[in-house]
């Protein structure tokens, strides 16, 4: 199963009232510096052990490169990242008739994509994928996701093989 999560607001919390974890090792901090959403590490490892892909699909510029260091500096590996370059390079205009989502998971093969975007839950809705909306105060987003996660594999368990 491939799961995609958006950063900004919704692994990234810039607010300081929200709780953050310090995961990346001090000497990796000056070039991740970003406020990591709490309990991210530990619903990616979980993820990981029930044999998920894990993506980025952010509409930020952010190199997959970074992307991809930045989350193996704290031991979490993601699969692949879909930035706004890659997005506008695989979702075409022609296949959409009108508006183009501004996210379209089905075009990488991903299957539930976490977003804190109510306006990206509408357009799974009109163009038929997955995503769960995690709210940045939400205290219980990872149990969200897992119960999302869930409900996936138990309607299919043939994704939960792989």
């Amino acid at each position: 199963m491939r799961i995609s999560f958006d950063v900004d607001d919704t692994l990234v919390l810039y607010d300081a009232g929200m709780p953050a974890e310090r995961v990346v090792p001090w000497w990796w901090r000056w070039r991740y510096a970003e406020p990591l959403r709490q309990g991210t590490k530990a619903l990616m490892q979980e993820l990981r052990a029930r044999q998920c892909e894990l993506w980025i699909y952010t509409t930020s510029y952010r190199h997959p490169r970074y992307m991809k260091g930045w989350f193996r500096s704290f031991g979490v590996r993601l699969t692949d990242v879909v930035n706004q370059d890659i997005h506008d390079q695989h979702v075409k205009k022609s296949h959409f008739a009108g508006y183009v989502p501004s996210k379209y998971p089905p075009a990488f093969g991903i299957d539930l994509h976490v977003d804190d975007s109510e306006g990206v839950k509408m357009e799974g809705d009109q163009h038929g994928f997955r995503v769960v909306v995690v709210t940045p105060t939400d205290l219980d987003w990872d149990k969200r996701v897992l119960a999302a996660v869930d409900a996936i594999l138990n309607a299919n368990p043939r994704q939960a093989q792989g």
